[in-house]
């Protein structure tokens, strides 16, 4: 079975474009290419990834996808595409042609509407995925997950993942909330977790590996080990973790799962998910 990082990205930095990575962030100001990536992934026993659109664009698919066929490690493409756009059908049918391109996210997370993906407009666009086979990443921030079960609700036949465990409040070792919220999205058996991003929620300087254990036992009894996939959020996570730090922290709570339950989580349910 390969091991799969299900949740990375790639950019040449652009300081205008890329203005969410502020001078706090000031080490991922740069750029991260495949070639960066591909010696980490080799080093913590993963044989490829999914990349994940940063900038919401169809420029950011063309480059995503330039990599991904440049470079066999680069499984599959998570790219953007305007939702709301009358000829989301012809973009869909379009992107079709590219084999690697496997889904799409929106950053829900930084919309000022909060229950943006409850607009009706949307909503209609998420509905054209399922007919292309298309998946959806969903990145929120805790404060849109009431939202989020009536949106994966809407649609009982298109395959979701929350990406980063919707990012709860780690660093002030909030969980009450979430954690309910985590419990009834997991109640959709076409919704899947990605266990990704959580340094990046906690203390940057002073995180300890068991801040973390609460929010993951929260998320594997909820989903179980077939709907939960591993994510690095590289070069992203670099701002609290090193690779090797990030796929430590899981590698170390996971351990106790069986050998076929690691296998899922390692690689297994990413393949099946983004049919990789």
């Amino acid at each position: 079975m390969q091991g799969i990082d299900a949740h990375q990205h790639f950019w040449k930095f652009d300081p205008v474009r890329d203005s969410w990575i502020n001078d706090t962030m000031a080490v991922i100001q740069r750029d991260f290419l495949p070639e960066d990536l591909k010696p980490l992934l080799l080093e913590n026993g993963l044989d490829g990834c999914v990349v994940v659109q940063a900038d919401q664009s169809e420029a950011e698919n063309t480059f995503q996808l330039k990599n991904a066929n440049k470079y066999d490690f680069v499984k599959g493409v998570v790219g953007w595409v305007d939702f709301r756009a009358d000829n989301i059908n012809e973009r869909l049918s379009h992107f079709s042609q590219f084999k690697k391109l496997k889904g799409f996210r929106h950053i829900l997370q930084g919309e000022k509407q909060r229950d943006y993906m409850l607009r009706a407009d949307f909503k209609h666009g998420i509905a054209a995925l399922h007919g292309f086979g298309y998946t959806y990443d969903i990145l929120i921030f805790p404060d849109q997950l009431a939202y989020t079960k009536s949106f994966v609700e809407a649609f009982p036949y298109q395959p979701f993942v929350i990406d980063h465990i919707a990012k709860p409040y780690i660093k002030d070792k909030k969980i009450d909330a979430w954690k309910k919220d985590m419990q009834t999205l997991a109640k959709y058996d076409h919704v899947y977790c990605k266990v990704s991003g959580m340094v990046t929620e906690a203390d940057w300087k002073h995180w300890k590996k068991d801040d973390f254990y609460p929010y993951l036992d929260v998320v594997l009894e909820a989903f179980g080990s077939k709907r939960l996939m591993f994510g690095s959020d590289w070069p992203v996570c670099l701002v609290a973790a090193s690779y090797a730090q990030m796929t430590s922290i899981v590698r170390e709570y996971f351990s106790s799962l069986s050998p076929d339950e690691q296998s899922d989580f390692w690689g297994g349910n990413a393949i099946r998910f983004y049919n990789l």
